[in-house]
């Protein structure tokens, strides 16, 4: 049996997802929580196989989340399930050590396959996002951009395009606030901005808000 924890802000997608795991012999659901804080108390209670978990959390974001999760619990598998940008937060959450990511706009069928393809060892993403990864394109195009940001530089990103000052960066991701300037100006010049308005206007077509 597959033990699933869901971590979501929103009551009715917890109560989406509890019912299509109740038609399913081989998953079950353990829990089902709204914020990334409630998660730590609970697996040290429970035993979990995989975590479902949302990137816009409540008082500490999912990535962040995930990061602190994995390095408390190695073993724990982790499904990002979110409608942020795929093409943007499949590689950052991967690289932050998630087993999987798919957009909310996925059909049941595709949740409980990744699912089980994570317990079992594996990474799921969706066939399109794959293609993508694995497409030699020479071109530069705004996303290929985008896709080069580092984990941590996605999350600051993030952050400051919901009008988080340095200071609270640094709080909130657990860095000094001198590196969170460090990773401010790197976003500058990797996405060849000089001030934090066009930071922001990139971050808001990209669909990082």
């Amino acid at each position: 049996m597959i033990k699933v924890l869901v971590v979501d802000p929103h009551p009715l997608f917890r109560l989406g997802l509890e019912t299509l795991f109740k038609s399913i012999s081989d998953i079950q659901v353990s829990g089902s929580l709204r914020s990334g804080i409630e998660i730590f108390e609970f697996i040290r209670r429970h035993p979990v196989d995989v975590i479902i978990l949302e990137v816009d959390l409540p008082e500490l974001n999912g990535i962040t989340t995930l990061r602190a999760i994995k390095k408390e619990h190695r073993s724990t598998n982790m499904l990002m399930l979110s409608n942020q940008p795929e093409e943007i937060y499949a590689v950052s959450t991967i690289k932050a050590g998630a087993s999987g990511y798919l957009n909310k706009t996925s059909s049941g069928e595709d949740v409980i396959a990744a699912v089980r393809k994570i317990f079992s060892g594996g990474t799921f993403l969706s066939p399109e996002m794959s293609k993508q990864l694995t497409f030699n394109d020479s071109k530069m195009s705004t996303s290929r951009i985008f896709k080069r940001l580092s984990t941590r530089e996605v999350e600051v990103l993030k952050l400051l395009s919901i009008g988080k000052k340095n200071k609270e960066i640094s709080q909130e991701l657990d860095i000094n606030e001198k590196t969170v300037s460090t990773y401010k100006s790197r976003l500058f010049r990797k996405l060849n901005v000089n001030n934090l308005v066009d930071l922001v206007h990139q971050a808001k077509h990209q669909g990082i808000t």
